[in-house]
């Protein structure tokens, strides 16, 4: 485990703000790094007591946070929220996960999945029907920050920070978690600029479904990998490299599937990356602005998120605490900076948006809380709709 990389983590959970001392439901899970912090998915609620995804009641909410900071949460915090008022109101709290600091669900709506960021990593399933934990697994490596389902549901797919690891896991049909099929450990290229080892940070299927692309901070690095779908095995296809320094953290697809959206947590960028479903390869862009203000202070870009029509994207930065809103022009290939907007809290690590893209939702990790927008779907607009939720160590926010 890289001590260094850990305790730039855990730098940032340690400020968790006055509102963390607001018992409300939380997600445990790392911690971020040194000079700058890091991130993130969603999870569903299911089964006899859910709404359905069409309804027009209260939907759930999950929250994630870290059971290990100081005014940390006690588990995976549950809520739920009105999609009209973006209204949330609390819920219990799923315990006996340890710093669940990132979320993903099922593809079936049944299993919610959390990472367990600690140095011995873990990943664990929860049954939403009646919110049993079905049990937690090694990922091999350490201080795991984000997962993700494949689309076929039948493996799981996470990132090691600690480590620079990526890993694969088994899901078996009642969504408990199965064997580990592969761990890779991204030994190539060398560290970028002030990093001691990989720092995996994202591990996500692209949109054709045939590939899987994981994000590292520490060599300024996207690995795209092919997936046996029979076997659970990756094979490496190719790689982009960043700019030096750059620290990528976060990688977003249009929908038109042949452009993604990188963040740079580092050296505060963006850059459009263009995308070959066939090959797998990427291409990263030159770094556009994330509308912060150097001479206010540090900023690390966090996550972005797209609309579903592919019109507009919003950043999450950090530092600056303001949510960036980009046009996306010529089908995906470009994006035009709108400006940017206060996001009522300190430090949003992660961003969301409802199912229907009406609500976007951050988590504030320093305050403690959850803030919530109402999005307008012409002018990518975005207007605070109520006050922020307290939630302790705020660090992800998943609305379905």
């Amino acid at each position: 485990m890289n001590r260094a990389g850990l305790s730039r983590r855990r730098f940032v959970g340690a400020f968790a703000g006055t509102a963390a001392g607001m018992s409300l439901p939380a997600c445990d899970g790392g911690s971020p790094p040194s000079d700058a912090p890091t991130p993130l998915a969603p999870a569903t609620m299911t089964g006899p007591d859910a709404p359905s995804a069409t309804s027009s009641g209260p939907r759930p909410l999950y929250l994630g946070t870290y059971t290990s900071a100081d005014g940390g949460g006690e588990g995976i915090g549950t809520a739920t929220y009105d999609p009209a008022t973006g209204r949330i109101s609390g819920g219990e709290v799923i315990g006996g996960v340890g710093d669940p600091s990132f979320l993903a669900v099922h593809p079936d709506g049944r299993t919610l999945y959390a990472v367990n960021e600690r140095e011995d990593g873990a990943v664990t399933a929860v049954r939403l029907s009646d919110r049993e934990v079905l049990g937690s697994s090694p990922t091999g490596g350490s201080s795991p920050c984000h997962l993700s389902v494949h689309p076929g549901g039948r493996f799981l797919l996470s990132a090691d920070y600690g480590s620079g690891t990526v890993a694969v896991h088994r899901i078996e049909a009642s969504g408990a978690l199965g064997e580990r099929t592969d761990l890779v450990t991204h030994s190539e290229p060398a560290p970028g600029p002030g990093q001691q080892g990989p720092h995996a940070h994202q591990f996500v299927t692209a949109p054709d479904g045939g590939h899987v692309l994981a994000v590292d901070l520490g060599t300024d690095t996207v690995y795209t990998y092919r997936l046996d779908e029979e076997a659970g095995t990756l094979t490496e296809v190719s790689r982009a490299t960043a700019r030096a320094g750059a620290g990528p953290r976060h990688l977003t697809f249009h929908p038109g599937g042949r452009y993604a959206y990188l963040a740079g947590e580092l050296d505060d960028t963006v850059t459009v990356c263009a995308y070959e479903p066939g090959s797998g390869r990427l291409t990263i862009g030159d770094p556009q602005p994330t509308g912060s203000d150097p001479e206010a202070g540090t900023n690390y870009p966090a996550q972005l998120v797209v609309t579903g029509d592919g019109r507009h994207a919003f950043l999450a930065n950090r530092g600056h605490d303001s949510l960036a809103r980009y046009a996306v022009e010529d089908d995906g290939a470009r994006l035009r900076l709108l400006g940017t907007v206060p996001v009522g809290g300190d430090f949003p690590r992660h961003v969301a948006l409802s199912p229907d893209g009406g609500l976007l939702f951050t988590a504030n990790q320093r305050s403690g809380d959850v803030s919530v927008f109402r999005v307008d779907a012409d002018s990518g607009e975005l207007r605070p709709a109520g006050e922020p939720f307290a939630s302790p160590v705020a660090v992800c926010a998943l609305p379905l």
